[in-house]
Parts: structure tokens; sequence; C-alpha cells
């Protein structure tokens, strides 16, 4: 999870509605693409009108937006627009603007902000003509501009190319200390940041100054984790493939090899927030001698007996309803619920790919007979799947600890460290807690702590950066076994 989009649009409440209301006509010119177009095409509104591509639908209160499948929809040819999927408000209470997105799916993780994908130019809506809307604006590609200590790393990946039979990329920016130009034969020990869901490696220009750690110069490195199906969370995973392997085998030798990296367990540490805290403390539990230690905050969920308040291994579980028959929340403030399963699942309907939720099932379901994901849930009823949520014991990592710990254990001793607010956004305080008791029962010396009354956006404050850092530090100096 990622609060950044905890600020998305607010403007209208949402209740599902025929959207066959729709009076709209569209069309995409050559300049996009010159070939037919076959794929979901979608029409988002706003109650101002944008001033390049549209808005993502965001994820409280989300505009209301429609999508439709076409096949073999040629360019300039008039197509009407009869959604088979859509969030619908009641227009006629005010003036709505409306622009059309085609989903070129060439990679890129949302629909409406991938590079190649296509957008019309907003429009106001009528309803007693045809809103007529011409996809003719190519989303670009976003530039990394390097600067004298900021990097871009990018590399093609043979373990990812030969699973999806197609070139694939792996990104980093990679900040480099203050010494590196003038103490050119100096080697560095490493951090590996994973940002949240929707975040990614340009993060880096702003990194300048976490090569301080402490005292200790360090290579500061963010991770891009995003792919089509949402955040990877460098797993390896039958559907976004072998992305955990492809990081250590593939990118993080190539980064220290070009950026004088020591190249050395007890010198390579990895970090990062929610789904990045979650890709943390897989990535030190899966390679437990390849990092030197993990710090991970406010991670998704570690222990799936609490998946954000819902235990996918209870008999007849229901991922929409709890056992009373009351709608299960997905966020709060405070006492306030702001986001409940059903509405947040339905929107990932509409979009039908990288969504949070669907993300989750990207990584952690076997692929199906149709080549995607198995659906860990009914998206109608809410109905939880019992023999897709046992395959998903394969990313329990409060269970993998427990089954392989007399492994584990001792590879893991002064590595793990995982930190949590008791109130978090998104309800990812109770499986942390039992990741807790289950280490505490293991004798384990891992570091879990939960943080009275913070959130998940105010649970890393000056004070605790300032720690993890002097932890970072003080596992590199130790002396190593």
């Amino acid at each position: 999870m990622n609060l950044t989009l905890f600020l998305a649009s607010m403007c209208f409440v949402l209740a599902p509605q025929p959207a066959s209301k729709l009076n709209v006509e569209l069309s995409f010119s050559k300049t996009v693409t010159s070939e037919p177009f076959s794929g979901r095409v979608f029409v988002i509104a706003t109650k101002t009108a944008s001033n390049g591509q549209p808005p993502g639908p965001g994820w409280f209160n989300p505009y209301p937006f429609f999508a439709q499948d076409v096949a073999k929809w040629a360019p300039d040819a008039p197509l009407k627009f009869t959604p088979q999927f859509g969030l619908w408000d009641n227009f006629g209470k005010d003036k709505v603007y409306l622009q059309a997105i085609l989903d070129r799916d060439l990679g890129g993780m949302f629909f409406h902000g991938s590079p190649g994908n296509a957008y019309s130019k907003p429009v106001l809506y009528d309803p007693a003509e045809p809103t007529k809307l011409v996809i003719d604006q190519v989303i670009p590609e976003r530039k990394f501009v390097e600067t004298e200590r900021v990097k871009y790393v990018e590399i093609d990946s043979k373990l990812l190319g030969t699973f999806h039979k197609k070139p694939m990329k792996l990104r980093a920016g990679v900040v480099l200390p203050k010494s590196f130009a003038t103490d050119t034969k100096k080697k560095y020990p490493t951090i590996y940041e994973i940002p949240g869901f929707s975040g990614n490696h340009f993060a880096a220009l702003n990194g300048e100054a976490r090569t301080d750690v402490a005292g200790v110069e360090m290579l500061y490195v963010v991770l891009d984790p995003n792919c089509r199906l949402g955040h990877h969370v460098f797993a390896d995973s039958d559907n976004n493939g072998p992305y955990g392997k492809a990081l250590v085998e593939e990118l993080i030798p190539h980064i220290e090899a070009k950026f004088r990296g020591l190249g050395a367990p007890h010198a390579r540490f990895v970090t990062g927030h929610s789904s990045g805290g979650w890709s943390s403390l897989w990535l030190q539990v899966t390679y437990p001698d390849f990092f030197g230690g993990t710090w991970s905050t406010a991670p998704d969920p570690v222990d799936f007996r609490d998946f954000q308040k819902v235990d996918i291994y209870a008999v007849k579980q229901n991922l929409f309803f709890d056992d009373k028959g009351e709608s299960r929340p997905l966020a709060r403030a405070k006492e306030k619920v702001l986001l409940r399963y059903k509405p947040f699942s339905d929107m990932e309907v509409v979009m039908g790919r990288g969504g949070q939720l669907f993300s989750f099932e990207a990584v952690f379901s076997p692929k199906g007979k149709d080549g995607k994901p198995l659906p860990l849930w009914n998206r109608d009823t809410g109905a939880i799947d019992p023999i897709v949520a046992a395959a998903w014991t394969r990313y329990d990592i409060r269970m993998i600890l427990e089954d392989n710990w007399k492994t584990l254990g001792p590879k893991l001793a002064g590595k793990l460290h995982v930190y949590m607010g008791t109130e978090d956004t998104f309800y990812l305080e109770g499986a942390t807690m039992l990741l807790q008791q289950s280490q505490k029962k293991l004798g384990s010396d891992a570091v879990i702590e939960l943080f009275p009354g913070r959130h998940h956006g105010n649970l890393i404050d000056a004070a605790l950066r300032k720690r993890i850092s002097n932890e970072m530090a003080e596992r590199y100096r130790k002396p190593q076994r």
C-alpha cells in the first residue's frame, strides 16, 4: 500500500448504476497506432477539465469511470461506447468533463498513466447529444535526468526475458556518496530500497542525503518494483516471473560492479515501506545469505491469518463481509472507515489490472488456464476460494519462518527489523503482531516493534529514520561471523 494515493480524488460518492446512459462516441487517430486495436478502452469523468492526461481513478471516492473491451477497432473509425464495466455517479447533478483512454498494455501498471497509452482531450459532457472523444494524445516516457551524484541504471534481464518471451528491463536509481568522485578506489556498502505501491526508482532523485548513514558512506539504490500487473515485490511468481532471482543474480551484481559496491552480504542492506516493506522482508528471508539486514516499515500482510483483518485460511471465509454479514473495512483514519473491500474490488474490476488487491493475486496466486492469476475471491460475492488460499502459503512470511526456522534462524540472527504503527491506515498491524508473537516463541532476536498511535503515513519520522540509520551503521561495523 502507498499513502500517497490517500489524497486521491474526492469528487463523487459512487453507486453502481447502469452505464448505458452514457452518450459517447469514440475514435482514435492513426498517430496513436496505425493498426486495429484490441483491448480495453476507458472513459473517465472529472469535475474540472485536466490540462493533459486524465488523472487516475484514485482509491478514496474515485472519479466515475467506465471500460469497454473491443476487438480489431480500426483507426479513425467511430465507436459507440457501450461500457461493460463501470462506476457511475448521477451526472445530472454536476457538469463533468469526459476523457477517453486507450490501454495499449505495453508493460506499464496503470491504464491512465503508462507510457505509450493514448488519451483524448477533455470534453464537457452533454447527455442530450453524442459527446465525441478523439484519442490522439500519447503518454510520453518519463525521462530520468541524471545529476553528478544520481545515476540511472537499466539492464536487460535474461531471466525475465526468457519467462515472458520478450525483452524485459530492470531499473534503478543510484545515489553516489560524496567521496565517490574523489576517492576512486574506495568501495561502499549499499542500501537497496523498494518503494511502496505506485512508487519507483525516480525517488532516488531526492536521495542525496541518504548516503550518509550515521557516519558511514553508503551507496543508496532505489529499485523499480512496478510491472504490468502491479507491484511485483521482487518475489518470484507464476504470473510476474522471477523478479527476486533477477534482482540478486542480474541487477545487484551489475550495480555493485559499476559503482564500486563492496559486494559482500555484510555490506548489503534492504529496506522499504508498505509494499516495499513486505518486499524487503521477503528478500531477506528468501535470500538470508545474500543480504546483511532488513529494515521493513509498515509491511503489507506478513501473516495471511490477518490479511488486513481477513483470515484467508478460515473455513467459508468472505473478503467482503465478516461473520456477522457486515461489510469489511479496508482503510481508516482513526475511528472513521475510509474504504471498504467491496467497492475497492469493484473499482479494480473496471481497471482490469494494476490495482493493489489484484497485484497481490498476481504475486501470490498460481496462473490459471486463461493465463491470468487465479482469483482468491469471487468478484461478485466475495467468497474466498480455499484452494487458492492454500496456494498463497508459499508467500506467508510468518509460516515460512516457522516451517524453516531450524535452517533460517541462525542465518537471520541480527538481521530482522520490522516497524509498524498500532493504528495503521490499512489495518496492517494485526499481521505484524502475529509475526511478533511467532518470532518470540521461536526465540528469535528479531526486532519487531509497534509504535502506539502511529499510522501508515506518519510512522516514519525523523527519529525513526535516524534510528534505522544508526542500526544499519552498527550492523555494518560489527565484526562479521
